[in-house]
Parts: C-alpha cells; structure tokens; sequence
C-alpha cells in the first residue's frame, strides 16, 4: 500500500495508519543508525575518543538545519536538537561503557 500525504488522508484511521508507519520507519533507522555505533567503538583505541564534542555538536547543527529547511515551526527544531543531542548522549555512553569493558578485558588500551 502506498504512503498518503496528509491531505489524502480522508479520517483518522487513515491518519493513525500513516503515523504508525513513519513510526516504525524512525525505529527502523535508529536500529540501522545503532548499528554503526556498534562498528565506531569496535574502531576506536579507548574510552576517551567515544565523545568528540565538535563532532556532536555537527550532527546536531545538521539535523537543525534539516528541520528548519522543512519548514519545521522553531520550536520543532530546538526539539529536534534537544532529542538528537540525549540520543547522542546514550550512543556515548554505550560506546564508552564498551571501550572500558574492552580495555579491562584486554588488560590495557588497544593500540
């Protein structure tokens, strides 16, 4: 079944059917998006280069603009902002926890 637009939608049934499948769409792309958090610990030496605060804050200003560019009401996109920066936060954490569970079992940092 295709996608309707918002303004093909002829009832709420219609409406609560196509969030659901956008919803299920931003699981989707979580997990994928996970997976390559899962590779970047696997890639880096220790538990210090998990967070790149200029890196963060790139992503951060890029899905912004993004939403600005959708035409997004202003304070959209400072939630949008405020919900990448906590997923982000996790994903850092994740990917520290990881590296220090690597280094004890390795008995040091990797090289």
């Amino acid at each position: 079944m295709d996608p309707k637009r918002p303004w093909e939608c002829a009832d709420m049934s219609q409406v609560r059917s196509e969030i659901d499948r956008i919803d299920a769409a931003l699981v989707d792309l979580i997990a994928e998006r996970f997976g390559y958090v899962e590779r970047a610990w696997q890639l880096k030496k220790d538990p210090s280069e998990a967070s790149v605060p200029w890196r963060i804050q790139q992503v951060i200003d890029k899905v912004k603009t993004q939403a600005r560019q959708r035409g997004l009401p202003a304070e959209m996109i400072d939630m949008v902002g405020a919900q990448w920066r906590n997923m982000i936060g996790w994903f850092v954490q994740y990917e520290e926890e990881k590296l220090r569970k690597q280094e004890a079992s390795s008995g040091g940092p990797r090289e």
